[in-house]
């Protein structure tokens, strides 16, 4: 997957998306995404998002009862070497107000991408086509990806 191959070195945002498609098992999307996490944890690149991607994430398993999904969601985003959960704070926050405000994004969006703008990502892997030209930053949407 050459799209991975920009990637390398570098500091790239993570949506929750891309991680629901890995845990969920995604058929469309899960050779791109298990191909994006093995790189990553091979040191082939740094990963940082959002403790809302923690909220994202944890919707499903919580209301179907499934403490097993809860508990792998919350191994990834919390004991992987290579990836960083970073909370949201003031500074964030603002930035997050900015970004809505210039363009027209929802709020968990504008606190994802201020988020990993914050924590010095080049990239933010995300499949929210509404995404795509934000400035500042990469944007790699997997549907555009998929060849």
């Amino acid at each position: 997957m050459e799209w991975l191959a920009q990637l390398q070195g570098e500091l790239v945002g993570l949506d929750s998306a891309p991680l629901i498609y890995l845990i969920e098992q995604n058929p469309t999307y899960l050779e791109m995404v298990r191909a994006f996490f093995q790189a990553m944890n091979r040191g082939e690149f740094r990963v940082v998002t959002s403790t809302l991607t923690l909220t994202e994430v944890l919707v499903y398993p919580l209301r179907a009862g499934n403490a097993q999904l809860a508990r792998q969601y919350e191994e990834i985003l919390f004991e992987q070497e290579n990836l960083a959960c970073i909370a949201v704070d003031a500074e964030i926050a603002q930035l997050a107000a900015q970004l809505r405000a210039a363009n027209n994004l929802r709020t968990p969006d504008a606190i994802q991408v201020a988020t990993v703008i914050h924590g010095g990502a080049s990239f933010f892997l995300t499949n929210d086509r509404r995404l795509s030209a934000l400035p500042n930053l990469e944007v790699l949407v997997l549907d555009e990806l998929i060849n």
